[in-house]
């Protein structure tokens, strides 16, 4: 059953699937208004004599037909859709709730086709049905409820529909984004180490030469050569350090930023305080990562309207907050983001704490230790600052 339930690559359910998250059941689920099929010939007013047999029957492959469109690549929908609206036509002269699979078609056809496509062939499958109910003379009361819920159904999933596909695209600005400023910091790192390393080395390659010339002529100044290298090398080693240190802040703050981007997009206000802050690579990535995983946790599931980032550093210990406004929980499951937020904190002797009431949102807190060595000069003058308004 796992297997037959472990949907395909290209399916609807992996397209619509979070990543990380487990399979969606709803369509399981949504089998259970197909109910209507079998009560529908009990409850008329007439007497439909023959309808078991062929509602078994159709029921069988109808169910073979809705598994292809969860479970199974989308492309198929395009011969699924008009499988079930035929089915529909074919038992309707045995059993009237044959308009279920009707409905169920007309939900199909959202993924099926573009959304005009869509809509235009959801009225041709109900108009053609509503034509082929008043030639079996039934009543109209009911082929017009029918075509109410076909286009209510249609329509809401072809909002979700487009609504999914412009959260994808989304997802690839996001990450275009991240690549065009990795890819600029590259850029810059380069620029930044030629400036830096450049004339430097040129320099300490000369006075090496010009020393190793003088060793034997005159040695006092062969010596005095050597110990200008010794200073320029110092300040080399200094100067890239420094710009190291911008390099490290660079970090959290791109990931503010981007995260400042996807808010924006869902109409969030994201607000920050990271002051100027000084952290080892291994620190600020953590926190980076730990910020980006909140951060899509409130744009996915808190429904906030506002989000306020701290960061602030005692002298042993750094701490990430992220609060919002949003619905929040009293009863949180730890997924897969929140485990790995915990297991990527821990490994550096940190905790992740979450507040949460229902109605009130939610705070995280990110708490990682200082080493005692990190250097907290507030002299530098090169050091870049985090702060992000």
């Amino acid at each position: 059953m796992s297997a037959l339930l472990r949907p395909s690559p290209g399916s609807i359910l992996v397209q619509r699937q979070a990543p990380g998250e487990p399979v969606s059941r709803l369509p399981i689920l949504m089998l259970a208004w197909s109910i209507w099929l079998f009560a529908t010939p009990l409850y008329g007013p007439k007497v439909f004599p023959h309808w078991l047999w062929p509602t078994l029957i159709s029921y069988a492959v109808f169910l073979l037909l809705y598994h292809h469109a969860y479970y199974r690549d989308r492309r198929r929908l395009r011969w699924v859709v008009p499988a079930v609206a035929a089915l529909a036509f074919a038992v309707l002269p045995f059993n009237p709730g044959a308009q279920c699979y009707l409905i169920y078609a007309c939900a199909f056809v959202a993924y099926a086709a573009p959304p005009r496509g869509a809509v235009l062939l959801m009225l041709l499958m109900l108009g053609l049905f509503a034509v082929f109910w008043m030639m079996l003379g039934w009543s109209p009361l009911y082929i017009v409820s029918t075509v109410l819920v076909g286009v209510a159904v249609g329509m809401m999933n072809i909002s979700f529909e487009r609504r999914a596909q412009a959260d994808a695209a989304l997802r690839l600005s996001h990450e275009e984004v991240r690549r065009l400023a990795a890819v600029a910091e590259r850029e810059r790192i380069g620029r930044d180490l030629h400036d830096l390393l450049g004339h430097t080395l040129s320099l300490v390659a000369l006075k090496a030469d010009l020393a190793t010339r003088l060793l034997e002529r005159d040695p006092l100044r062969a010596r005095r050569e050597i110990d200008e290298v010794a200073r320029v090398s110092r300040e080399a080693l200094a100067q890239v350090r420094r710009a190291v240190t911008g390099i490290r802040a660079a970090g959290l703050a791109a990931e503010l930023a981007s995260a400042r981007l996807l808010l924006d997009i869902e109409g969030v206000l994201l607000d920050a305080d990271i002051g100027d802050h000084t952290l080892p690579p291994e620190i600020e990535s953590t926190l980076a990562l730990t910020l980006r995983e909140a951060i899509t946790n409130v744009q996915r599931h808190a429904c906030a309207r506002r989000v306020f980032v701290q960061l602030s550093q005692r002298v042993d210990e750094v701490t990430l907050s992220v609060e919002d406004n949003g619905r929040g929980s009293g009863d949180i499951r730890p997924g897969n983001g929140l485990s790995g937020m915990r297991e990527r904190l821990q490994a550096l002797g940190g905790e992740l704490r979450i507040e949460a009431r229902t109605g009130t949102g939610l705070r995280l807190l990110a708490s990682l230790p200082l080493p005692p060595s990190l250097p907290r000069s507030p002299s530098e003058p090169e050091r870049l600052p985090l702060a992000v308004h």
